[in-house]
């Protein structure tokens, strides 16, 4: 089922108005990443993509159409590492912040 225009746009203006909601969600696509549901984290980079640089702004850094990111970025999007890390690289750069990882023992 696909994403309503009123949640993109009620993402986007949480994202403006609380950018820790903004880290929470980058923090979330990077756990989700390492327990490997990569369909969960394209869709949270979607929606951070959305609501910050925007895919024609990413489409300039990354020198690719914006369509094409957005195929990436979809429920059956195949990026490559490269570009995951890419678009990581590039959401951290907007949001001003620092990853950092720790690894613990459960």
């Amino acid at each position: 089922m696909a994403l309503t225009r009123d949640f993109k746009d009620k993402v986007r203006k949480r994202v403006e108005t609380d950018p820790d909601f903004a880290k929470v969600l980058l923090n979330e696509a990077i756990d989700l990443m390492f327990d490997v549901d990569s369909k969960t984290v394209r869709l949270i980079l979607r929606d951070l993509v959305n609501a910050t640089v925007g895919f024609e702004g990413l489409a300039v850094d990354f020198n690719k159409p914006s369509k094409s990111l957005h195929r990436m970025l979809s429920a059956s999007g195949n990026p490559t590492m490269e570009n995951l890390v890419a678009i990581f690289a590039s959401i951290k750069k907007i949001l001003r912040v620092k990853i950092d990882t720790t690894v613990t023992a459960v």
